[in-house]
């Protein structure tokens, strides 16, 4: 029987706290990324700090493939990182828009049914 031999790159000892700081980063400008956005769109915050919240994102995708490259991905990897980078800019807004439209919709129907029941009410009673 053969067996399969992987090699993996070696991460230098002197690399530890870069990666393991750079990694950190990603995790801390992603949280501020999704909170500056969310409490934007949710009104706590004005519109005016939507900038800080894309800086975030631009720092997270910045210290993302930085930490890619430190620990030697391969392109196929940094690829599929940078492409879920992009998504992640675009989830924030796509979920508010999403229940905006639900709200919407569902609004209008629970309007006419109760506007139907005070008409059915006022003809009867």
């Amino acid at each position: 029987m053969i067996e399969k031999l992987i090699v993996r790159p070696e991460i230098a000892l002197d690399q530890f706290l870069p990666i393991f700081i750079e990694s950190t980063l990603v995790l801390v400008f992603g949280v501020g990324y999704a909170a500056i956005i969310t409490l934007s769109k949710m009104g706590y915050f004005s519109k005016k700090w939507m900038p800080v919240g894309y800086l975030f994102w631009a720092l997270q995708t910045y210290f993302l493939y930085d930490f890619s490259v430190l620990i030697q991905s391969n392109h196929f990897t940094l690829k599929v990182m940078m492409v879920t980078m992009v998504a992640y800019l675009f989830i924030p807004h796509l979920y508010f828009y999403l229940i905006s439209a639900g709200d919407a919709r569902y609004d209008t129907k629970e309007d006419e049914n109760m506007q139907d029941t005070k008409l059915k009410e006022e003809t009867h009673g």
